[in-house]
């Protein structure tokens, strides 16, 4: 199946069951959506590292499982998606997401190390409120649909469709991966090094 550049999912589509926790009367509302939409940009960005990855040549759909397989034998984290991306694609990723991209991305570091104490029992130091936590949900919100409208334009491709394991209508793409592959071997080695950088986060963005 190939990807073609009119194909965006809108975000109000994919934040839906976001809208309907938030417009809920469930007490738990607040953190409930904060931490869905966090892993709605997790998996945003883990698409699209997949996504772009797969359009190397040394790869077709008798790969995929392995690709999958070796991609869930890492600790890889939303950080490290972004990093990845900047060693495979010339555009960095925040030309991508463009002028908001320096104001977003301190936000959603923030929103992480948040959820993660959330996730583990502890306690933030910000005491944070319904309202702080649909403040972060709006940022959150932001950053996709700015990655979304980027990265489609770039790729033909949001990083929201389901199957990111997919070739391009456009066979160009292949040819502008800066970091070249032959292999799964190769994929696994690429993989390794990323799970060896520093200062990684801690939450990993998985299916």
């Amino acid at each position: 199946m190939v990807l073609g550049r009119r194909e965006l999912m809108s975000i109000d589509q994919e934040f839906a069951t976001i809208d309907t926790l938030l417009a809920s009367e469930a007490e738990t509302r607040g953190v409930d959506a904060f931490a869905l939409a966090l892993i709605k940009a997790e998996r945003q960005m883990r698409k699209l590292f997949t996504y772009i990855l797969f359009q190397s040549g040394a790869f077709g759909s008798s790969d995929v499982e392995a690709l999958r397989n070796a991609l869930a034998d890492r600790r890889i984290y939303f950080r490290d998606f972004i990093s990845a991306w900047n060693n495979l694609y010339p555009r960095p990723l925040e030309d991508l997401i463009g002028p908001d991209h320096d104001r977003l991305r301190p936000i959603l570091d923030e929103a992480i190390r948040h959820r993660n104490k959330i996730f583990h029992g502890q306690l933030t130091t910000k005491h944070l409120s319904r309202g702080d936590l649909i403040a972060y949900i709006a940022n959150i919100r932001c950053w996709c649909q700015a990655l979304a409208e980027g990265a489609q334009m770039e790729l033909g491709y949001d990083g929201f469709g389901r199957n990111s394991f997919r070739k391009s209508v456009d066979p160009s793409l292949a040819g502008r991966l800066i970091t070249k592959m032959y292999s799964v071997e190769d994929y696994k080695t690429f993989l390794a090094e990323m799970e060896k950088r520093p200062n990684k986060s801690l939450q990993v963005s998985r299916d």
